[in-house]
């Protein structure tokens, strides 16, 4: 694939060449009408050129292209080449595969349209003899991606995901340490908490994702927070962090599809996305991510987007199909809170820049609870989550401070002086005495009965000097008694490497249970592995189409209507048989037609496409020139309510009872092999295989 719309004029005409002599010569004889020989294809490829150049031809080119034309025109130029399948994808809802096929096939034959092959995968592009009436049609992109411009987009009446939500989700794990069952479900107790605490919030996806980004982690039937990465979280933009939330939301769906590849339905997953090697989830959510935050970089705060524009900017942006389902994936970011909806109308709701300034962030509305504004830092937010217990997370955020949480953060190193001053400078120094108080109070009373983790060293009364050798001494954390001394509970390794070297060569290691190996177990990211997404904006202008964003009046109005009239009014005044006239409008009416001489020096082979009704004998012969042909059918039949309709291969003809059998195989969104009555079917019409699909 290249940058570009146009190849070189040589790369087309090669392109042509290599079509196999039957095609090839037949093509030209649409043009040319009887080719004299000998036969060179150098020479008439250069007569095709000219005779595409020429102005009067170029004109009725143009003429003839309609509003159907110019946005497969404008999507083939917007997708660079789009291989097999691509198209299809990007018109997917809009356009059936039946009308998609016919329409491309179609303007192969206008020389509009031409197919290479690279690499073993057939790739569509357009012609370059014919850049300059071309280009006035692709550069207007609101054909293809439509939408409203806006100066006020109303803010929606849910909570917003943000970094408040992340701290108050923090504060929610670390005070239900119990949240699942023994089965793998949420409590009951904890989704009663959850529904009082997070109003709006659908808590196993967001919880899910959260531990997909390694935010939390899974011991036992315990749910633990990992602080050492909701530090490194805040390493990010406000943007990215709710652009990783969005990609966690979407791989926890991807991880939990049911066998049908359906997304659960509600809250609950109807597989383990966790079974997944943790290695393949943390790539997915950075490569989901970046897609995430190149889409965003496509899109304005003040415009209105319908959802088919969306999925369309999703099929450019993720052209090796990683993220299929373009739907979800804005699912994904509105529950992220990066996108707000309305009557199928989406706008971005992107959270404002981190604060740069101290500012009051929360305000007491009891000496023990608070009020967390939207313009906290998130560090602060953080910080605020640690030392509190949350209330409610809707459209306001309250958090309170009492003794279990004051004690949860005391065991984490927090002091109450460092809490009092984290609330007074958020707070601008509005807090009470009785807050003050009582974190003085509860850490007093912390300190006096303790119950202590690590690793416990012991030395006898005639070894005690080893605590005051060098490698040793730096290790240890407390002396709790005479030869007791406390130390790191990962220090095991160093401490028995600074014992050796000070000369003990027997160390007794007594081990009641296995040690608890802490969030690290579970830590499937390391810092590095939350990277800033800003460089993905960047490689978005440099791959995406240069004409993707703009916006152009030059596109002209069809002319064909009166084209055709024109060339119908010859055609009425030619002397010819029933089946030549029937071909020659058929020309016409497909817009293949560009000046007199091709009706009047035509090389006429009438091809009879379709049969209908009574015509037994007509469907019979269609159908077994199809299944020679391999040619896809459009079959109409009576159904019980309506007309059934159906656009596939024909594979065989059968005979049961008497009556033909069609046998159909569906295009692949239409299901499995259909058997169908030749005399049941109303209309059975042969398509026009592409003149480039002999190649493959």
């Amino acid at each position: 694939m290249k940058n570009g719309i146009f190849r070189p004029v040589e790369f087309w005409k090669e392109s042509i060449m290599t079509l196999p002599d039957s095609a090839f010569f037949e093509l030209l004889r649409t043009v040319f009408g009887k080719i004299k020989t000998p036969f060179n294809k150098q020479i008439l490829m250069g007569d095709l050129e000219k005779f595409l150049s020429r102005i009067d031809i170029k004109k009725n080119i143009a003429g003839y292209i309609d509003h159907s034309d110019r946005r497969i025109i404008t999507a083939i130029a917007a997708l660079n080449e789009p291989a097999s399948g691509e198209l299809e994808t990007f018109f997917s809802g809009e356009l059936s595969y039946a009308g998609l096929h016919d329409s491309v096939v179609n303007l192969e034959e206008r020389f509009i349209v031409y197919r290479f092959f690279e690499k073993g995968k057939s790739r569509l592009a357009l012609n370059p003899v014919l850049k300059s009436i071309l280009l006035p049609f692709i550069t207007d992109m609101s054909l293809l991606f439509p939408s409203v411009r806006v100066e006020n987009v109303h803010q929606s009446e849910t909570s917003q995901f943000d970094d408040r939500i992340l701290a108050a989700l923090l504060s929610f794990v670390a005070h239900n340490r119990e949240f699942y069952r023994s089965t793998g479900a949420v409590r009951q107790k904890v989704h009663n908490y959850a529904k009082t605490a997070f109003p709006d919030l659908p808590l196993e996806t967001i919880i899910g994702s959260l531990r997909i980004l390694g935010l939390f982690y899974e011991r036992d039937e315990n749910l633990l927070p990992d602080y050492h990465r909701f530090s490194a979280f805040g390493s990010l933009s406000r943007q990215e962090r709710m652009e990783y939330c969005a990609a966690g939301i979407f791989c926890y769906w991807d991880s939990s599809l049911s066998r049908d590849g359906v997304p659960p339905k509600g809250d609950a997953p109807d597989g383990d996305p966790f079974s997944v090697s943790p290695w393949m989830l943390r790539e997915k959510v950075r490569n989901y991510a970046a897609l995430i935050h190149r889409f965003i970089s496509l899109l304005d705060t003040k415009t209105l987007y319908p959802i088919t524009t969306l999925q369309r900017f999703l099929v450019i942006l993720d052209r090796d199909g990683a993220a299929a389902n373009g739907g979800r994936i804005i699912d994904a970011m509105e529950k992220a809170g990066l996108f707000a909806s309305e009557t199928n109308q989406y706008w971005l709701a992107l959270p404002d820049a981190d604060p740069s300034e101290e500012r009051v962030s929360i305000a007491m509305d009891t000496p023990f609870t608070m009020m967390v504004y939207p313009e906290i830092a998130y560090n602060d937010a953080i910080g605020i989550a640690a030392v509190s217990q949350i209330i409610t997370a809707g459209l306001s955020v309250r958090f309170e401070i009492n003794r279990d949480s004051a004690v949860l953060a005391f065991n984490r190193g927090i002091t109450a002086e460092a809490t009092i001053e984290l609330l007074q400078r958020l707070s601008h120094n509005r807090i009470g005495e009785n807050l003050i108080f009582a974190l003085h109070d509860w850490e007093k009373r912390h300190s006096e009965v303790v119950l202590r983790k690590g690793l416990v060293l012991t030395l006898s009364p005639e070894r005690r000097y080893l605590a005051e050798t060098k490698p040793l001494s730096t290790l240890i954390k407390e002396t709790i008694a005479p030869g007791v001394y406390l130390l790191p509970e990962t220090a095991e390794s160093r401490a028995g490497d600074a014992l050796h070297k000070a000369g003990v060569d027997i160390i007794a290691r007594r081990t009641e249970s296995q040690a608890e190996d802490g969030d690290r177990s579970a830590n499937w990211f390391s810092r590095s592995n939350f990277p800033s997404l800003q460089a993905e904006v960047s490689h978005t202008a440099q791959n995406q189409h240069p004409a993707l964003p703009a916006k152009s009046d030059a596109a002209a109005d069809s002319s064909a209507p009166t084209l055709i009239n024109d060339f119908y009014s010859i055609l009425d005044r030619m002397d010819l048989g029933p089946e030549e006239r029937s071909e020659l409008a058929s020309r016409i009416d497909r817009r293949l037609v560009l000046c007199e001489s091709q009706l009047t020096d035509a090389f006429i082979r009438y091809e009879k496409l379709e049969a209908r009704g009574m015509d037994y004998a007509g469907k019979a012969l269609i159908a077994k020139q199809a299944i020679a042909m391999q040619s896809p059918v459009e079959v109409i039949w009576p159904g019980r309510q309506k007309q059934e309709h159906i656009f596939g291969i024909p594979k065989a003809m059968e005979k049961t009872g008497g009556e033909s059998i069609l046998i159909i195989e569906p295009s692949s969104d239409q299901g499995n092999t259909i058997r169908l009555p030749l005399g049941k079917i109303s209309l059975l019409r042969r398509i026009k295989k592409s003149i480039f699909e002999t190649t493959i």
